[in-house]
């Protein structure tokens, strides 16, 4: 492993095998980021409602909840690479067949497929990096993938609302960017586990890490970031942003952008921050960041007050994810690293696919409003239950 006793005399961010790592993460948010400021121009060209706009994801995300824990096991016995490249090609396949695309039921039918090749690509790159570091390294560089992350989720959306401009279908043209990443990551160098154990030996091991309190801890923490980002901030907020303010597509984009710059600074930044909070504090610290962000959005009354939410939620971000799968990565050994990661994959698509359902039903009892506050509802239940039902199992574990 390239790792060094002190994380800060090294540029982690220099080493080719991060850097392509960095290009397979832009790959596996690009399929929802660079969509969700067309919302609702899709809406009007394919005269669609706009709780139906959110099966764009669902149908997106779905495929991961089946497919991630499989994935996993099988880059665990067989190699990373050997699962990267074939599902980075069918990403790039499908998602850009649904430029041709005019009907919604055929769209849907495709970003499935192209769901499926995006499956394995969420937990791949967390996976890679726990092979590649440890210690203080791999929060770094964890931190520095969740700023290539932010900066993607960030660009994305305005380059997909610039280009909607054109026609709302051109951002599907984005994923043929999966085809120059799969090239790329055939030179890909990286430790690879022991594919000689038995399987028996390889289940035992991973039920051995999967008793561990912690891990349930983390995967509850993952649910709730996702079942918020994905149900309230990238389905609902452009809506927000446009039903209140008729905002283009372009501004939509902007205002995301800036959530999404926000994360990337202070993610960039872990390595400043674990060396004064361990990774378990900053992640407590998040959810209440996250939660005062998300209600502050049905109290804007201006588009330029929009902003002041989105950064505020970036802050929260940029220090949930980088802790989160950096404590995850550290709980299991590599001859398991890939499943019980990959189940966190899934748990994370199942918060995906079912935060804009949920969202959506909150949206039809209450209003747009009601799903900002159940978002925030959300974020501070999932704080209290860090604070007080985790501590005292993480201290003791």
């Amino acid at each position: 492993m390239n790792t060094t006793n002190q994380p800060g005399e090294r540029r982690l961010y220099l080493d080719r095998n991060l850097q392509i790592i960095f290009g397979v993460t832009l790959m596996a948010i690009m399929g929802v980021s660079s969509i969700a400021p067309v919302f609702p121009r899709i809406i009007k060209e394919l005269e669609i409602s706009p709780k139906s706009v959110g099966m764009l994801i669902t149908f997106f995300t779905f495929p991961g909840i089946l497919l991630t824990p499989v994935l996993g096991v099988l880059a665990d016995r067989y190699g990373r690479k050997i699962i990267l490249i074939p599902s980075l090609l069918m990403f790039a396949s499908a998602g850009t067949a649904c430029f041709f695309v005019r009907d919604f039921n055929i769209l849907l039918l495709l970003r499935f497929l192209q769901g499926a090749g995006a499956a394995s690509l969420g937990s791949l790159y967390a996976i890679i990096i726990g092979d590649l570091y440890s210690g203080r390294d791999r929060a770094v560089a964890m931190g520095y993938n969740s700023s290539v992350l932010s900066i993607g989720t960030a660009t994305f959306p305005l380059i997909g609302g610039a280009l909607a401009s054109l026609g709302w279908y051109y951002p599907f043209l984005l994923p043929g960017l999966g085809f120059v990443v799969a090239l790329a990551a055939l030179k890909l160098i990286n430790p690879e586990p022991d594919k000689h154990e038995s399987l028996r030996h390889y289940f035992l091991q991973i039920f051995s890490v999967l008793r561990q309190f912690r891990l349930v801890c983390l995967f509850i923490a993952g649910l709730s970031i996702f079942i918020v980002l994905y149900g309230v901030l990238l389905t609902y907020f452009p809506i927000f942003l446009n039903s209140k303010f008729n905002s283009s597509p372009f501004l939509i984009g902007l205002v995301m952008s800036a959530m999404s710059f926000s994360t990337a600074v202070t993610s960039s930044q872990m390595g400043f921050f674990t060396r004064r909070f361990s990774e378990y504090t900053l992640l407590k610290l998040s959810f209440i960041i996250t939660a005062v962000a998300i209600a502050i959005v049905p109290m804007v009354r201006t588009f330029g007050l929009a902003f002041l939410p989105v950064i505020i939620y970036g802050v929260g971000h940029g220090l949930a994810i980088p802790s989160l799968l950096s404590l995850l990565a550290s709980l299991p050994p590599m001859q398991v690293r890939g499943a019980v990661l990959s189940m966190n994959g899934t748990i994370l698509r199942l918060g995906q696919t079912a935060g804009p359902f949920f969202m959506g039903l909150a949206l039809g009892l209450s209003g747009l409003s009601a799903t900002f506050w159940t978002g925030a509802l959300v974020l501070l239940l999932t704080a209290t239950f860090l604070i007080v039902t985790c501590r005292g199992r993480w201290i003791r574990g």
